[in-house]
């Protein structure tokens, strides 16, 4: 650890008042030595982070942390507070606050030392030697684990008992691990718990969101409690350097599991059929002792959790503790998902069939019937009527995989007979929405009856889908099918009657929603309601305008990011500039994800410029009625655009727009260049700054 921590990095007399202001002191001795190179960037990235879960923990103290591509080698910064600094532990403020930085790609050797860290918080001794040293090199030399030089109150009693500590600790967990592997028999079962001589057992999972410090605090604290209570502990950190999986023997022999987690627990079905406890990784740091007796309890009442049904889709994706709206979110994206390359294609083969054969090829013959080699028109009916086929399955997918992301594999019949349901009573893609929903609700509504043990094996073959597929039926058919088909009806007719001012505000609004999110959730909605309206035999001209609206919105992100690091490459980092190459393909083929690099990096900026952008392009497209009869394509399907040499145009003007506002906003903030914040051999250079000098102008 000496390259992370040194006496410039460590401000003794923190004299911040808040957990911003205490960050931001401690990033500017970073960016003093050169290993951050935008403060305000960097400073974001923390505060992403500390809003996914705060990082104050009982003893007062502050771990403020995240990975950032603004930071140029892991560095971890230490301040000591006189009046403390709320980090929101439960105990109150914290005074020793530890700023740790890791670079976006961090390798595994710095993780594991910034991991070494984490574990050290949880000694007494070593806290208590932080807080009564009085130089700032003694405390960095701590830090590091080394003997800190000899002076004046620098506390080296408190020092070698640290050490010690440290070591010891170390040594025994090493211990625990080694023994509970090597008395872990292949056939064992842990039946045995508690019997003459033998040690209960326990196996736990930690992770958090970053995977650098709660992830090992909380196994360090964990193992630490097992050695008081006399209970073997093995614990699996799932971290940002990767996890190694606890041997399947040693899992075996476990009485009871302790998953303490902020983020999904990897391979989570390994601990089925074992008592478990499951809850947030501050807790095994808080309360490990309380952890570790809730799960000896489950164990003597013979508690266990379920070994058969495992996760569904949503769940093995998500993060612990999701509300519903959550969770409803995810199950529609996830048919959208699935619907999507249906769209991509059928459409396409669509307007590839127009493209050849002019509009009424949709009158032509079934190629099964007629079918001439030598004719073009031929050759375009195929395509068309393959395209046609294509997006015949576009409601009931969506509405299958709607009911999969609720209801994993069994959700997938009644899905897709709602769906095609759906189709069938013209209720289109609201049909579609509400047939996944149902059929997902249903079948976990007859997952949760009780059923003999004799007929469990044709649950999932035969009584599901039977069941399920029957009630979705007479719910589509009789009850919710002629209302939902009147709204579908109702939101055409509106589509339809879209003119002047009207359909300009439209193109607006889908412009703003393509680019909120960049392939995201609300860029899906707008997609999805733009494809929405083509996926018929014979599409509005309002419904293909739409579309065109969309497609040239999605398209400004990534070409303004690629126009912006041509013009003024000094804005951006190198892999900025790296990425804006690639941009420009992604957003000529209607990538929008191309620009969720420079969005990650800089989002306070990029994205409300390419929000602005693609309003712009949006209501230019539908002020100049051009339309689109494929879902997607980019500058590749401008053939087949209605008033082509506008729509680009408007694609352009868009560009135009999101690439001056970023070059303007990122203008007004000064960063720091890797080079100038280094000396001539590549280290920090002591005689240009002082380690408080501050190097960044807050945006």
């Amino acid at each position: 650890m000496s390259d992370m921590i040194t006496a410039d990095l460590v401000d003794l007399d923190l004299s911040a008042d808040t957990k911003q202001a205490a960050t931001r002191a401690l990033a500017e001795r970073m960016v003093a030595l050169g290993r951050v190179t935008d403060l305000e960037g960097f400073l974001a990235d923390v505060a992403a982070r500390e809003a996914q879960m705060p990082t104050g923990l009982d003893g007062g103290i502050g771990i403020p942390h995240c990975r950032s591509e603004h930071v140029t080698e892991p560095t971890l910064a230490f301040g000591r507070s006189t009046a403390g600094v709320d980090f929101g532990a439960a105990d109150g403020p914290a005074d020793l606050i530890f700023l740790i930085a890791a670079p976006a790609g961090a390798d595994d050797a710095h993780l594991t030392i910034l991991s070494s860290l984490a574990r050290r918080l949880m000694n007494a001794g070593f806290t208590a030697a932080l807080r009564s040293l009085g130089e700032p090199a003694a405390a960095a030399a701590l830090i590091r684990g080394e003997e800190p030089t000899p002076a004046a109150d620098t506390g080296e009693d408190s020092t070698e008992d640290v050490v010690e500590d440290t070591t010891e600790e170390t040594a025994d967990t090493g211990a625990v691990s080694a023994a509970a592997s090597a008395e872990a028999a292949p056939g064992s079962t842990g039946e045995d718990s508690g019997g003459p001589g033998r040690p209960f057992r326990i196996v736990a999972v930690t992770s958090c969101p970053t995977g650098i410090a709660h992830t090992y605090m909380a196994a360090e604290s964990l193992e630490h409690a097992g050695r008081e209570a006399g209970v073997e502990v093995v614990v699996e950190t799932q971290g940002s350097a990767g996890f190694t999986r606890l041997d399947p023997a040693v899992i075996a022999a476990a009485d009871g599991v302790i998953l303490a987690h902020d983020v999904a627990v990897r391979e989570k079905g390994r601990f089925a059929g074992k008592p478990t406890v499951d809850t947030g990784v501050k807790a095994a740091i808080n309360r490990p002792g309380e952890l570790i007796g809730e799960v000896r309890d489950k164990a003597a009442r013979g508690e266990v959790t379920s070994a058969s049904p495992g996760a569904t889709p949503v769940e093995r994706g998500g993060e612990s503790g999701e509300g519903y709206g959550t969770k409803l979110r995810k199950w529609l994206m996830s048919g959208v998902s699935y619907m999507v390359p249906f769209v991509a294609a059928g459409g396409l083969l669509i307007a590839l069939g127009f493209a050849i054969g002019g509009y009424e090829i949709n009158k032509a013959p079934s190629v099964m019937d007629h079918f001439v080699w030598t004719q073009a028109d031929s050759w375009a009916a195929l395509l068309f009527q393959i395209g046609g086929v294509a997006f015949a399955f576009l409601v009931p997918v969506l509405a299958g995989y709607i009911a999969y992301g609720m209801a994993d594999r069994p959700g997938l019949v009644p899905g897709f007979v709602g769906g095609s349901i759906a189709l069938t009573i013209n209720a289109g893609f609201l049909g579609g929405l509400a047939a996944g929903l149902i059929s997902g609700a249903v079948v976990l509504a007859i997952q949760r009856v009780p059923i003999p043990k004799a007929l469990r094996g044709i649950m999932p073959v035969v009584v599901i889908p039977l069941v399920s597929a029957a009630v979705v039926g007479f719910l589509m058919f009789v009850v919710i099918g002629k209302p939902i088909a009147s709204a579908q009806s109702g939101m055409t007719d509106w589509l339809n009657g879209l003119s002047g001012a009207n359909a300009v505000l439209l193109g607006a609004l889908l412009g703003l929603m393509m680019c909120f999110d960049l392939g995201g959730p609300v860029n899906k909605v707008a997609y999805t309601f733009a494809t929405a309206g083509i996926a018929v035999a014979s599409p509005s001209d309002s419904a293909m305008k739409i579309m065109a609206a969309v497609m040239a919105a999605g398209m400004v992100p990534p070409l303004a990011m690629a126009l912006a690091t041509t013009v003024r490459g000094r804005l951006f980092n190198a892999a900025e500039r790296e990425n804006g190459k690639a941009a420009w393909v992604l957003g000529a083929s209607f990538i929008s994800e191309g620009a969720i690099p420079f969005a990650a990096a800089d989002p306070l900026r990029v994205i409300p410029s390419s929000m602005v952008g693609g309003a712009v392009t949006g209501a230019l497209s539908m002020a100049f009625g051009a339309t689109l009869r494929a879902p997607h394509g980019g500058i590749f399907v401008v053939p087949l655009i209605g008033n082509p040499l506008l729509y680009l145009v408007a694609v352009a003007a868009g560009v135009c727009v999101t690439t001056a506002l970023v070059i303007v906003l990122k203008g007004l903030r000064k960063t720091v260049p890797p080079a100038a914040a280094q000396g001539p051999g590549g280290g920090a250079d002591p005689s240009s700054r002082a380690p408080g000098a501050k190097q960044a102008v807050a945006a």
